[in-house]
């Protein structure tokens, strides 16, 4: 699809009716993944805590191309400026074989099956069979060309950036630092979860579930729906429509963060409480429910909760829960004491992978490592809260699909503007989203 098709096809101003086919149409989607996966934009990879040791590698994505997240070997000349991050692309430059197999491991190099092309864990080539051919008495038969240049032929090169143990990685040499990339409104709570922390690798949930990618992105902008969709949060007052909260964003409107702040006084147990105007008529509210085992709420305030405000420098804030959203692939979570980021792998108009993986801190008590994998089951594929999401998001792909060209969303909760807001009932990060998207797109 070229920008003059898509520009008359969105006939809506501003961004707050998204159009169905902006979910559905296959063209479209191809674009995204040339003018965003592949474009200007940092996408995720994986953590550095999950290759600790050279060589050590793990398979990742940047839109549907694999790649490969390695830790190489660094002189002891640049040991101290040279993390030894690499990320190359997972095909051979021969004849395009995706190689590594193996979803993880330890490798000194990578070796092609097929022809035995061999790669430096930077992507270099190092060698090739035959590359000067077979001598065969005085004759030398076959062979590459005089003028071939291993250096000329590796791995596709991804520039890497590592922020706190966060590997990004771009194929576009474009694409601004990731420091302006993610811009000063977000930094600060990047920093507040991982500066000067060291990271541990706790696990993985992954799950494929059958709705566009960007309805991810949209979701985790979007503080309507928690205390309506979600039973666990509204009934057990882990996200409230009445509890202190703020959207935050970045210049450009493409990444953001939402902030809560858990009311003091709220239930272990389902109680509506001082609380029953807000969780009167949701049906998500269940005021019979109980827990069978009450550690799943066993919330314990963590000293890097509390931040200095950005907004407001010199008043000190303290979040129980902040949901980051790194366009366009990247989600980070902190609810209560469960931390884990969640990665968007596209995978066609009307599908995804995500992929989530669990973290701690290494100085980590048993119990609190413990509390985080407990409450680690309200997230993930089957998780009390996460399944939720995953339902909406294919029932909505549904919807978008039985009704065509004419159809679109409707995200005019509190205004049809864009911008930051200091509370829940708004959809404006949904609408920033857009705005940003259609400009990207050229639409």
């Amino acid at each position: 699809m070229n920008a003059p098709q898509a520009l008359s096809r969105w006939t809506q101003p501003g961004s707050s009716r998204v159009p169905f086919w902006a979910y559905t149409d296959a063209q479209l989607y191809r674009r995204e993944l040339e003018k965003i996966f592949y474009g200007e934009h940092w996408c995720y990879v994986g953590l550095e805590v999950e290759i600790p040791n050279t060589g050590d590698f793990k398979l990742s994505w940047v839109g549907e191309r694999q790649v490969i997240l390695v830790r190489d070997r660094v002189a002891p000349k640049d040991r101290g400026t040279d993390s030894g991050i690499r990320v190359v692309e997972n095909r051979c430059a021969h004849r395009g074989v995706r190689f590594c197999q193996q979803p993880h491991g330890n490798a000194r190099s990578f070796v092609c099956p097929y022809h035995q092309w061999t790669y430096k864990l930077n992507g270099d080539l190092a060698g090739l069979p035959f590359k000067d051919g077979v001598k065969e008495g005085d004759c030398v038969n076959g062979g590459m060309p005089a003028d071939f240049d291993l250096k000329a032929n590796g791995l596709t090169q991804l520039r890497v950036a590592v922020l706190h143990g966060l590997v990004f990685a771009t194929f576009s040499d474009r694409t601004e630092s990731l420091q302006d990339y993610l811009g000063a409104e977000i930094a600060p709570w990047l920093d507040r979860i991982f500066k000067g922390r060291k990271l541990t690798l706790l696990g993985y949930n992954r799950q494929r579930i059958p709705g566009n990618w960007k309805l991810m992105m949209e979701n985790i902008k979007d503080p309507y729906h928690p205390g309506l969709l979600h039973t666990w949060f509204v009934t057990f007052g882990l996200w409230r429509a009445d509890q202190k909260s703020r959207m935050v964003m970045d210049s450009h409107g493409r990444h953001a963060v939402m902030i809560s702040r858990r009311n003091p006084d709220a239930p272990a147990m389902a109680d509506g409480g001082q609380n029953a105007a807000v969780t009167a008529g949701v049906t998500s509210f269940k005021a019979d429910m109980t827990l069978n085992d009450t550690r799943l709420l066993d919330v314990a305030p963590e000293p890097w909760w509390c931040i200095d405000d950005p907004a407001h420098p010199g008043t000190d804030i303290t979040p129980s829960v902040t949901m980051i959203t790194l366009f366009p692939s990247l989600i980070i979570q902190q609810q209560v004491n469960s931390l884990s980021t969640r990665h968007i792998v596209p995978r066609g108009e009307g599908e995804f992978d995500f992929v989530w993986t669990h973290f701690g801190f290494a100085d980590d008590t048993p119990g609190m490592t413990q509390r985080r994998l407990r409450q680690a089951n309200l997230f993930g594929p089957a998780g009390f809260v996460s399944a939720d999401d995953g339902e909406v998001i294919e029932l909505s792909q549904h919807g978008f699909a039985q009704w065509g060209e004419a159809g679109s969303t409707l995200c005019e909760l509190d205004g049809r503007g864009t911008g930051p807001a200091q509370h829940m009932v708004t959809e404006t990060l949904i609408r920033s989203l857009y705005a940003y998207w259609k400009k990207v797109m050229e639409i």
